[in-house]
């Protein structure tokens, strides 16, 4: 394998959101470690920031250019064209209009519905109360299918169950405002609700916040986040960004993008890519009846006997 250059640009809030980002950081650490990947990357501010930090990567000649978030998907199309000899990639990449991704393009995509609708059945199972809450970050597609998947675990596992849904913002600051966060926690919990799953990057903290000091319970996403608040956070739906990362640029090295890697890769439960804290002490929470229940509906999805609907 030869050493690639690799140049990230991570998406708002940027590294130590102990969410996304940091999942996308660990595959990009081990790439330089694994691979000895030459790997470079920048927080931008905005969205001018973000376009031209990856203009500013392919121009030096990097191998690799890699967007981390949705609000990447038309800037990464738009510099691709722009610098055909360089490799992009984008994660939770959303193709445009025509349908069509360069040939110098790799759109990473999740089936998160299937990791929410998991955590869906978990915080059913939990609550007493038959109400659970749904915070999401900013009011995107790809957020709703967080929704869409959570609500369909939700009514698999329990159909007296209510679920109680609110977005933070219309806006990519969404993401990043944990008073916001425990605001709308706070709101959910005073309606009865006793289990938050949130999907709203480190506006999530604002929701452990209020689950803290209310004494209820949330649920943690896109990585494990057991220790931000180890006696309220239930369980976590784990989304393997950093697989995702690591696994683009090790093909890179092999050679493989230029056979036939680029184009959109959709991962989920079946390719280890989407799962949830399910074992050890980051699971206590979780009873043995749930886990067993929530891990049969685990393997369903897994075989494919089970189809998780995105919309």
């Amino acid at each position: 394998m030869r050493v690639v250059r690799v140049g990230l640009v991570f998406d708002v809030g940027g590294r130590g959101d102990k969410s996304f980002n940091d999942m996308a950081y660990a595959g990009l650490v081990r790439a330089r470690a694994e691979l000895g990947a030459r790997v470079e990357y920048v927080e931008p501010a905005d969205a001018d920031d973000r376009v031209a930090a990856m203009r500013l990567f392919a121009a030096r000649g990097f191998d690799v250019v890699i967007g981390v978030g949705y609000m990447f998907s038309r800037d990464v199309d738009d510099v691709a064209r722009d610098y055909p000899h360089v490799r992009f990639a984008c994660v939770d990449y959303a193709p445009p209009d025509a349908g069509t991704v360069g040939r110098n393009v790799v759109g990473l995509r999740f089936r998160e519905e299937e990791g929410a609708y998991l955590v869906g059945a978990a915080a059913a199972l939990t609550s007493r109360s038959h109400m659970v809450g749904f915070v999401g970050g900013m009011d995107i597609p790809l957020i709703r299918k967080f929704e869409r998947g959570y609500r369909a675990g939700v009514a698999a596992v329990c159909d007296s169950c209510r679920v109680i849904a609110a977005y933070a913002g219309s806006t990519p600051n969404a993401f990043r405002d944990p008073a916001r966060g425990e605001q709308l926690a706070t709101a959910q919990y005073g309606q009865g609700v006793d289990v938050i799953f949130h999907a709203s990057g480190s506006t999530g903290h604002g929701v452990f916040v209020a689950a803290q000091r209310l004494r209820r319970l949330a649920i943690g996403v896109d990585s494990d986040q057991y220790d931000e608040m180890p006696e309220v956070v239930l369980t976590s739906m784990i989304k393997r960004v950093d697989v995702a990362v690591f696994d683009t640029i090790r093909g890179i090295a092999r050679g493989q993008f230029d056979r036939g890697r680029a184009g959109i890769r959709v991962l989920g439960v079946s390719d280890g890519a989407i799962d949830y804290v399910r074992s050890g002490l980051h699971a206590r929470h979780l009873s043995p009846e749930v886990l067993q229940r929530v891990n049969s509906l685990r393997n369903d999805i897994a075989t494919g006997r089970l189809e998780v609907r995105s919309e």
